[in-house]
Parts: structure tokens; sequence; C-alpha cells
């Protein structure tokens, strides 16, 4: 199977301006020979990427990227709070360079002032961490990526991209009780949380493309903000705002695995002036998507923040009408973060019409749900990854939704495993692509979690006998099935929403999954909220010529 089936072909990124596919001598588009380990859960995460930083030394290189990050937020219990791991690591003479988004006003419920804690720590440990408002109005910088590089031990050299940010709420584990460093959500979910999120942690050659993701930035002349207020108080509060030379960038580590990993970006068409290295923006992780859906034929799996955006989920839709035995399957927060009387449905307007769309093309074909814990509480879904017929993988910082297709800055990357599964069925799709081991691992590690199945812990909470454990390893095997995954979870769905609606009655059913049903909007709030959620919700960073073409 050729990758350039599933992954952007040079020329295909629409954007040449980047370095990013003039990095290998062969021209290709994406690096192979690497291993792509999905880490689920917060906690799963920060344990490793405690231990990793822990292990660095004198000269070692520490980049990072963040949407929020909180300086108190612990990886592992008390001394492990993140503004301290980080400060440590400098002070033992490793390089830390980190990039903040500056943030809105913490009036609106961002994290202005959390982020720039973090970077007056970093900065006094002797790192550096600047806050970043390079973007269009109303946007974020949204990538969440680490990367530790070790000169002369390039076997040590890792990246971590996904969706987990180094802030509260994030450190969840498989129970979904919640991080106890908690940021307030909907009142439905409770004091603390509970939280479902994915990071990728990539070794191999992938390491040097991440890397260069954050050079780009890195390097870019731009001033951190064009606001003339900002700009002062930057000064005021005597802020670095002037990035300090990095050393060269090491040779790629070498190739350590059997994964074909692409990565992929959002940004946006910046208004005046644009990025160096993405003048008219860079949409690639859209791009990327509608490339792999043109060969979605069995199971598209997703577990997503958002769902939202009509345009969107028109690439979805046309997959579903074009192939009638396609299913969609996706798992997002039953309620949003933000529920307040206009909030609320500025949140789910565009869900709702996405939605509607969605089911019109499959019918019975797509398959919507939300998540609880074993104590009834929701969770939320942060999680965004992509899993196409258990061949194509893709795990980011991006939702589907028009914000994190083009106008936020977003990272993804796309993984192609070259090694095929021997697992029935070998060939879901029908295409000769065959199954592939890590999209299809993955799927089934999000569905036994979410289905209770082939853990080692039961409904409520308590330990599985043995013969239970040997019973649930046989009915995971059995997901491999695209077909039979998708009705389990309609089964699971079903069983759970009747044992809530017959009030709780005998023993929990087995799950986490209830059917996700879109409340009703008034039409005043409906009509209140659309113009709304198009302007701050769920903008559109295209060029103008590319929004009247309908393109990406």
């Amino acid at each position: 199977m050729p990758a350039s089936d599933w992954l952007l072909a040079p020329g295909e990124r629409g954007n040449t301006a980047t370095r990013l596919d003039d990095r290998r001598a062969d021209g290709a588009a994406w690096s192979e020979g690497n291993e792509a380990r999905p880490l689920v859960h917060g906690a799963t995460y920060f344990a490793e990427l405690l231990e990793r930083i822990r292990a660095m030394r004198a000269g070692d290189l520490l980049l990072f990227t963040d949407w929020r990050g909180d300086p108190d937020e612990r990886l592992r219990g008390p001394g492990t709070e993140i503004a301290a791991v980080l400060g440590a690591a400098a002070e033992r003479g490793v390089i830390v360079k980190g990039l903040l988004w500056r943030s809105h006003l913490d009036g609106f419920r961002f994290s202005e002032e959390e982020n720039r804690s973090l970077s007056k720590d970093v900065e006094a440990a002797g790192g550096e961490c600047l806050l970043d408002l390079r973007v269009r109005p109303g946007g974020s910088h949204h990538q969440k990526m680490v990367v530790l590089r070790h000169p002369g031990r390039p076997e040590h050299d890792v990246a971590y991209v996904g969706g987990i940010d180094l802030c509260h709420n994030r450190n969840d584990d498989a129970d979904h009780r919640g991080d106890r460093q908690s940021l307030p959500l909907a009142p439905r979910y409770g004091p603390h949380p509970p939280w479902h999120d994915v990071q990728l942690a990539l070794t191999g050659p992938v390491v040097g493309d991440i890397e260069a993701v954050f050079r780009e930035r890195w390097e870019d002349p731009a001033p951190l903000s064009r606001s003339p207020l900002m700009r002062l108080r930057e000064r005021l509060a005597r802020e670095d705002t002037s990035a300090d030379e990095l050393p060269p960038q090491e040779p790629d580590p070498p190739p350590c695995g059997t994964h074909a990993v692409q990565v992929l970006r959002t940004y946006p068409n910046r208004l005046l002036r644009g990025y160096p290295f993405a003048p008219d923006g860079e949409r690639s992780i859209a791009r990327g998507y509608l490339k792999a859906l043109l060969r979605a034929r069995t199971l598209i799996y997703l577990e997503d923040q958002y769902l939202w955006s009509p345009r969107v989920v028109d690439s979805f839709a046309h997959a579903l009408r074009a192939h009638p035995q396609l299913r969609l399957a996706a798992v997002i927060p039953t309620v949003p973060e933000q529920d307040g009387l206009l909030t609320g449905p500025m949140n789910l307007i565009g869900r709702i019409t996405a939605l509607e769309e969605l089911r019109r093309a499959g019918g019975e074909r797509v398959a919507v749900y939300g998540l609880e814990n074993h104590a009834g509480t929701p969770v939320y879904v942060h999680a965004k990854v992509c899993v196409i017929d258990d061949v194509w993988a893709a795990v980011g910082s991006d939702n589907v939704n028009m914000r994190s297709w083009t106008h936020d800055s977003e990272l993804s990357c796309t993984v192609l495993d070259r090694a095929a599964d021997p697992r029935r069925p070998r060939d879901p799709g029908g295409l000769g692509d065959g199954a592939r081991p890590f999209a299809r691992e993955l799927r089934l590690e999000l569905m036994r979690e979410h289905l209770d199945a082939g853990g080692i812990y039961g409904p409520g909470g308590g330990p599985r006998r043995e013969e239970a454990l040997s019973e649930e390893t046989r009915s995971a095997e059995a997901l491999c099935d695209p077909s039979t995954a998708f009705d389990r979870f309609r089964q699971a769905a079903a069983a759970l929403d009747a044992w809530h609606a017959a009030g709780r009655r005998g023993p929990r059913p087995a799950g986490r999954l209830r059917r996700y049903v879109a409340p009703q909007v008034p039409t005043v709030r409906r009509l209140l909220a659309t113009p709304l959620h198009h302007a701050l919700v769920d903008p559109d960073g295209r060029p103008l010529r590319m929004r009247l073409r309908g393109g990406f």
C-alpha cells in the first residue's frame, strides 16, 4: 500500500513556505521508521513526562508549547508541580524553552494569569518561556507539544503531541474520578470534572519534525503582540519579549519502529502580516482528513470535544452518502463545558446542525455517545482522535470544527503503521490496505475502556474474577470487527440508558456509554446564539478567496 494513498503527498499540504516538507533528502512529506504510543489519560502522560524530564542532563534541550499551563499542576503528587519540574531541569543546565498562548483576559474564563505565572517561574529558574499572541483576533495558540532532545544520546529523544495541556483538570485516569486540582465546568460535572484525553509519545525521526514545528514559531521575527496596549503592558511588567537563539538542531533520531508519521498543522490566514512559515495560513489538518475520508468504507471512529460546524462535517457526510456500508461512531461530551442561558446555546448550536447533517447522510449508521463514570457523573471528553477502517489514525490538539481546521494554531500527527495486523478481519475497508496494528489497537483500547471490556475492573470499580477476565478478553477480540464494535457500543448504551430510566434498580450494566441526545434550544435563544457561535465560538480563519471557493 503506498503511503500516499492515505497521507498528504509533497505539494498537498498547501503551504510551500514551511520547512517540514523539505527536511528529508528523499523529498517525502512524512517520516518513516517511528514508534507512536498512545498515552490514554493525563495521569499516564504526566507520569511518563515527569520521569523523562527528571532524567535529562545539562546540555539537553526541552521545548514545549501550550494553550494553558498551571504552574502548580502536579504531574504526580506533591513536589511535582510543573513549574518546579521545569525549573529544576533548567537549574540542572537543561535548555528549557517554551511558548505559551498569551490568552485573553481572565474575566472571560481564560488563563491569562496562569500562563504569565508559569512563564515567570520558568524564566526565574534560568529557562525562557514567551507569551505568544501572534494569532488572529479572537484566536489562540492551541498546540500542545513537548520535545525532549539529548545530544549524543538520540535513543532517549521523544516528542509528545496531543490534546493534553499542562494544567488543571487533566490529571485523571481510567476511573475518571477527576483531577483533584480542578477548574470549574458546567455544574453537572461536579467539583472535580472527570476528564478523558489522549496524547501521543513519538520516538524516531518524527521527533525532528516536531522540533522543526517549534522552531518555526520560535524564530518568527514578528512581535509577540501587535496590540499597543499589550506591548505597553509587557514593558511595564518587564516581560521577556525577544526569543533567544536556539542551539543548532541535532540530526533526527534513528529509525526505531514501523510507523510512518505525518505532522499536520493549522495556522490561520493572519491579517496584515502572515507567519513567515505560513504566509496564507496552513490547513493541512483539514486536508489530511479530507484525503483519508475518501478511503473510508467500514468505520470512522471519532472522539472529539466539539464535533461542530456543518461545513466541516460535510466531508464526513459525503463519505457516508457515497458508501452505504460505512458507519460513524463518535464519543463527545454530554454537556458543554459552559451551559449558561446564552453560552450553552452558543456551544450547542453548531453541534445540533452538524449532527442533523450527519444523520441525514447516514441515518442509523451514525451513532453518537457521551460518557459517564461508574458514579454516573458525565465525563468531559477532551480527546481528539480519529481512526478510519483500522488503517489511518490521527491524534492531535485539533477538534472537528471550523476553528480547529482554519483559525487557531493546531498540531496533529497521522500514523500509518507499515506492519499488517493478522487479526480478522484483515482488510476491513476492502481496498487491499489491510488493517494496521497501531490504528486498530488505538481504537480497541478506547472502545474497551468505554465498554468496561477486557480490563481488570468491573462496572462498580471492583476487581473482576479471573474467569470473567478470560471471557472479557475473548469478547474484546470480537471488537476487531468494525460492525461488531459498532453494535456493541449501541447495545451497551441502550442497556445503561434503560437502567437509568428504570431508576437505577438492580446491578449497573457494564460500560460508560450513554446515547447522546441533543437538547432542544428555544427559537429565540437559537436566533441569538447562531451569529455569536459563528463570530466567537467557531470562526473561519481562511483567506477570503478560499472561503468563496469553499475549500481548505
